[in-house]
């Protein structure tokens, strides 16, 4: 584990790990303009213990370094429904307000500058706002169902007829989520900062990187294991 100096300015140390905005945000530690002290200092001036500090940016790059690697085939359909909801969607809920905020503050900052961020913010907005309501079809439509489909042995009634139903739904927003994911890839250089860029800047870039990442193990649960396992087990009720 990479061990934090207490000497190291706050901005240094988001340079060398832009992930590690999270916890300054948390705590309301300015790494952008405010970056050029050292985190003692800046500790101090928001009356923080720097042990805490410092433990919780351990935690974030340990976080970081664990790919989370589960072996989704290997869950029974409920466990793996469980899973989707409590890390993936778990860490959209979180993320996704955070990347709102930071999108629409970079693009308003450095628009001028580089245009293509005004394309980001865009897509972005757009990726949210398909997002969110997608995981609440998720959570009180599919879901259900298929935990209803694992947990009896008669074949099941549905008000929406078979489970194949709404799996084509969501495979379908899973396509216009991964067309936005795309356009943010491209309109970033694959998420790569400008020499110029600021702390916030390159936070959001990390942070969207984090974002594509995390949402390729999403839909490849659900895409390659969920949904049909789910087909198939109907079919053999």
């Amino acid at each position: 584990m990479q061990t934090i100096d207490l000497k190291t300015t706050v901005g240094e140390l988001v340079r060398e790990a832009p992930s590690r905005a999270r916890v300054f945000e948390s705590m309301k530690i300015d790494y952008c303009c405010g970056g050029k002290i050292p985190l003692a200092d800046a500790c101090a001036k928001k009356k923080i213990d720097p042990a805490s500090v410092v433990d919780q940016l351990q935690q974030c790059d340990a976080k970081l370094s664990d790919d989370n690697s589960v072996d989704a085939d290997a869950m029974s359909l409920t466990e793996l429904a469980d899973h989707i909801e409590s890390t993936h969607h778990a860490y959209l809920r979180e993320e996704l307000p955070r990347l709102d905020f930071m999108t629409e503050k970079v693009a308003r900052v450095h628009g001028d500058k580089e245009p293509r961020l005004l394309k980001t913010r865009e897509a972005f907005v757009a990726l949210k706002a398909e997002l969110e309501p997608h995981m609440m079809k998720e959570e009180r439509i599919l879901f259900p169902i298929v935990r209803q489909l694992e947990a009896s042995t008669e074949r099941q009634e549905f008000h929406c007829g078979s489970v194949g139903n709404p799996i084509r739904q969501m495979e379908h927003e899973h396509d216009q989520a991964g067309n936005a994911l795309a356009i943010l890839n491209e309109t970033t250089d694959g998420y790569t900062p400008p020499e110029w860029a600021c702390n916030t800047y390159r936070a959001m870039l990390d942070s969207l990187a984090q974002l594509e990442r995390d949402m390729h193990q999403h839909i490849h649960k659900e895409n390659n294991v969920l949904f049909p396992k789910a087909i198939q087990l109907e079919q053999r009720a």
